[in-house]
This record gives structure tokens, C-alpha cells and sequence, in this order.
């Protein structure tokens, strides 16, 4: 399976976990098993905000386009991520945000 990632600016987050054909999406579970070589499901037929594109099958290789939320510490590689090819069963790692800045402590006036 191969993802391709389309980033957008958002604060929620984006959880994927793949078993074969069959990917669970922040708990909605999408099966795509019955796709043949060949195949292509309509975006518009997929009942989720989170695919951004129609869902192909070439070569017995699924290869789909999902939204990417990036929150106001996004990283470049969220910003321009590449695309996940060949992806194991199991959680999908996505790109990570930038560390959060450390809040100095200020201590004004305390002698």
C-alpha cells in the first residue's frame, strides 16, 4: 500500500492503522479487499474527510491520498512530506511537528 500525503493546516489528528487491504482511519474502518488490479474507487465514494483523492489498485498495489494535519509547529517534512510506499501492517507513522519551544521561566523583580 502507498500513501500520498496532502498537507493541510489543521489542529486534529490523524490516526491510520493498516491490516492488509483494510485501513482503520481515527477508528472508522475502510476495507478495500475487494478492489481487483485495475480498480478505482471515486473519492466521493468514500465516506471520510480524510481521503483527498480516489483510491487505485495497479500492479496488486493500493495507492491512495490522504490529508496530512499539520499543527502551527508543523516540520518541513510535514509541510512537503513524501510519499509512504510499501507500508507494513500496523500504525502508520507519520511525519512529526517541530519540538514545542521551551518556556523560560522569568523571574523579574525576585532578588
Amino acid at each position: 500500500m502507498n500513501i500520498i500525503l496532502t498537507p493541510q493546516r489543521r489542529d486534529d489528528t490523524l490516526e491510520v492503522i493498516k491490516a492488509g487491504s483494510v485501513l482503520t482511519v481515527n477508528g472508522q474502518v475502510f476495507d478495500f479487499s475487494r478492489m481487483r488490479d485495475g480498480d478505482t474507487l471515486a473519492n466521493s465514494a468514500i465516506n471520510s474527510e480524510w481521503f483527498a483523492g480516489d483510491v487505485e489498485k495497479v500492479e496488486g498495489e493500493l495507492t491512495l491520498t490522504l490529508l496530512l494535519p499539520n499543527p502551527w509547529n508543523y516540520s518541513p517534512e510535514q509541510a512537503f512530506p513524501v510519499p509512504l510506499e510499501n507500508l507494513p501492517d500496523g500504525q502508520v507513522v507519520f511525519p512529526r511537528p517541530l519540538p514545542e519551544p521551551e518556556v523560560e521561566a522569568v523571574s523579574e523583580g525576585i532578588v
